[in-house]
């Protein structure tokens, strides 16, 4: 007799060093939703493109608000205008300086200038209505990035369930197998008494071939629904996670369809349908911004200036006031062009907000009659798995008195396992109408989530 294997000292340290393997932390709904709301790709995408948005919102401020800049530079020459010049404004003037020789023929002269100048826009209306185009088009940017989270949070909704469908899907495909394993043995058995024939043994094997390729089938789609999920979520390489093993129970999917529709809203508070009609009043006021280039342009400015040979703000100051007015009644037909383009952008942006109206509509109609649907459906699983299981009994009974085949016995097996399955699916179903339904009427999903199981 050998003795029983006994480990290796190198073995055990090397099993301590180890140590313990990571546990897998359970994932609740709630958790979900909130690492996609901080990392989900589609969000952070998002996000900006707002912050682009809002950039371009300032923008049109250069033609409202004020602005200083400083000056400096030098310049040494023997010209003698610029010269002479030098010396005016650096108050150096002597009378030997009006000699003609010093005046004709003056050595080289520097001068450094240093100068703060102020400009201020009066009237630019053009800028004003640019700003306010601007600031609607981030307010719709902003609204953009809201349904992209709401997007993003329905989305994981139905991934999270989808991904413990598929984990229900293995459960329930895990028993068929077993219960077709058992008809296996049990036709051999039969064989072996004489009370069926070689050809049920081999059927019997061949159906279970084919629940155990359903079974490895479901395997695969539930480490892919995972995967899917930790994409939503914003890591792909983050599965160390474990979540429910079942959906929840067709009562408590009832009692969440009913709390899902317990909220109303108008639908024009849709994110997407606001995002649609800001941008199409921006484009409204940037048509009007494209007729406004025709005005006249009024700025005023200011300035002081110091000079000096070779010291930054030497030497005695001087300011400048003024207004210049600026007016361009024709510039090669520029402003033409700005009008017809504006035109065509708010024409468009016209379009697309009526079409966010009516798609909200109906997408609202086609979510409220999917839940009413969905509600339909689970009543009509949730009979039909009792019915199943009932008739498959009754059948196993028949085959073992010789009363029925061993196809009619899998067919009963495969309808119990198909009346499972679908009861899983109307369950999911539900679920997902009812998150679809708010998401139609632009509300979170928050109620959904506080009666989860």
């Amino acid at each position: 007799m050998r003795p029983a294997f006994q480990p290796s000292l190198g073995l055990l340290l090397l099993a301590g060093l180890a140590g313990p393997a990571t546990a897998q932390q359970p994932l609740r709904l709630e958790q979900a939703l909130a690492r996609a709301e901080q990392s989900g790709y589609a969000n952070r995408i998002a996000v900006g493109s707002a912050d682009v948005q809002a950039g371009q919102a300032e923008v049109p401020l250069r033609g409202i608000l004020p602005s200083v800049r400083l000056e400096s530079g030098y310049l040494r020459t023997t010209d003698p205008l610029n010269a002479f010049g030098f010396t005016l404004r650096q108050r150096a003037v002597t009378p030997a300086a009006f000699a003609p020789a010093s005046l004709n023929y003056p050595d080289a002269t520097g001068n450094l200038t240093t100068g703060i100048v102020l400009e201020q826009p009066l009237f630019n209306a053009d800028a004003w209505l640019g700003r306010k185009a601007a600031v609607n088009a981030r307010e719709a940017a902003r609204a953009s990035e809201q349904w992209t989270r709401a997007t993003t949070s329905f989305d994981v909704y139905r991934a999270y369930w989808g991904a413990v469908l598929a984990a229900e899907q293995v459960s329930t495909l895990r028993v068929a197998v077993e219960a077709a394993r058992a008809h296996v043995r049990q036709a051999e058995s039969m064989v072996r008494q004489g009370m069926a024939t070689r050809s049920d043994a081999l059927l019997a094997t061949v159906k279970a071939g084919e629940a155990e390729a359903m079974l490895l089938r479901a395997q695969s789609d539930m480490g892919l629904a995972k995967r899917g999920l930790g994409v939503l979520m914003g890591n792909p390489a983050d599965t160390a996670f474990t979540l429910p093993d079942s959906l929840p129970a067709a009562a408590q999917v009832r009692l969440i369809a009913v709390h899902a529709a317990i909220d109303t809203a108008p639908l024009g508070g849709r994110a997407d349908v606001m995002a649609a009609t800001l941008a199409r009043d921006a484009a409204q006021a940037d048509v009007r911004r494209a007729h406004y280039l025709y005005l006249p342009r009024l700025n005023g400015f200011g300035r002081v200036d110091w000079n000096s040979p070779d010291m930054p703000f030497g030497g005695k100051s001087a300011w400048t006031l003024g207004v210049m007015l600026v007016w361009s009644p024709f510039a090669g037909a520029s402003e033409r062009a700005e009008i017809h383009a504006a035109g065509g952008r708010e024409a468009s942006a016209m379009a697309m907000a009526d079409a966010a109206h009516a798609q909200a509509s109906l997408e609202y109609a086609r979510a409220s009659e999917a839940q009413t649907v969905a509600l339909a459906r689970l009543d009509i699983a949730e009979r039909a798995v009792s019915q199943a299981q009932e008739a498959h009994r009754i059948v196993a009974r028949k085959y073992e008195g010789g009363l029925a085949t061993i196809s009619e016995l899998f067919d009963a097996a495969a309808v119990e396992t198909g009346t499972d399955l679908g009861f899983s699916a109307a369950r999911f179903d539900t679920l997902v109408a009812a998150a679809e339904r708010r998401r139609a009427q632009g509300l979170d999903l928050s109620v959904l989530v506080d009666w989860e199981q």
